[in-house]
């Protein structure tokens, strides 16, 4: 059989090809330079971050990933529309990703590891063709609803929505500097979990990999940071263990489960 000399550069063509709307939106921001951007646009961009970080936190990880606890079929579902709010692909691929990153933290199998580079394990390997499909056999408990096969199928429908909602309310300043901004400082706040954490902090316990507790880290991801309290027991729903180890999405689970919202919120043990 012969071989197509030019099947490389088909082939990277094709990757280039399928990597560009991840690209074109972290160069989305150089618009502002034509559009300008208002006081609304910048109160706009810091509103999405916090509220869609409450999404992925709250719902991409402690839910989906960990089902560190409990809430209604619709409840999940709207948990589901608000992380996929934030361009990060759908909620089945997300948790079955980062499950496999648990059960394989730091090890040759880990897709994100900084051990593969830091470069890699932060952003580059979300590109990676290798990753692109959905390991529906490691989701097999959130995959029984039909409604998130179909989230995670159009993953890209909530963004779009909310995109046309910022477009229609402020025009192009508040879509580039409301919408497209803040998702890509929202990227970059979640990538910083998958590499940062197993690079930079301190380490409470001896868990088998690299993970780290950092303070600034849980500042920009409203708890996040305490990675390290986290992969010691990652089923638990709060990650702070001290009193200063700021937990923002825990407190605001803690609320929502005395408003019946969701129950079986774990606390973490002062002693811990």
């Amino acid at each position: 059989m012969q071989r197509d000399p030019n099947r490389w550069r088909k082939q990277s063509f094709r990757w280039w090809l399928g990597r560009l709307p991840f690209a074109l939106v972290h160069l989305s921001p150089l618009a502002l330079f034509w559009t300008g951007i208002t006081t609304r646009d910048v109160i706009l961009c810091v509103a999405l971050y916090v509220i869609r970080m409450f999404f992925v936190t709250a719902g991409y990880h402690r839910y989906f990933s960990h089902r560190a606890f409990k809430t209604s079929r619709f409840g999940q579902f709207v948990l589901a529309l608000g992380a996929q709010s934030s361009l990060q692909k759908g909620v089945l691929w997300w948790a079955a990703h980062h499950r496999h990153h648990h059960r394989y933290s730091d090890t040759p199998e880990d897709i994100h590891s900084p051990k593969r580079g830091f470069l890699y394990s932060h952003i580059l390997w979300v590109a990676d063709p290798l990753h692109k499909a959905t390991a529906f056999e490691r989701v097999k408990d959130l995959a029984r609803f039909p409604e998130l096969r179909f989230l995670n199928r159009w993953h890209w429908l909530p963004a779009i929505a909310l995109g046309t909602g910022c477009f229609l309310m402020g025009g192009w300043s508040a879509l580039v500097g409301g919408f497209f901004l803040s998702t890509v400082i929202l990227y970059h706040g979640t990538y910083c979990i998958n590499s940062l954490t197993h690079m930079w902090g301190t380490r409470r316990y001896e868990t088998g990999d690299m993970s780290r507790n950092n303070f600034f880290l849980s500042v920009i991801t409203l708890g996040e940071g305490w990675h390290n309290n986290h992969h010691h027991t990652p089923g638990r729903t709060a990650q702070g263990e001290r009193w200063w180890e700021i937990d923002p999405t825990y407190g605001v689970l803690r609320v929502a489960e005395l408003l019946g919202l969701v129950s079986d919120v774990r606390t973490a043990s002062a002693a811990a």
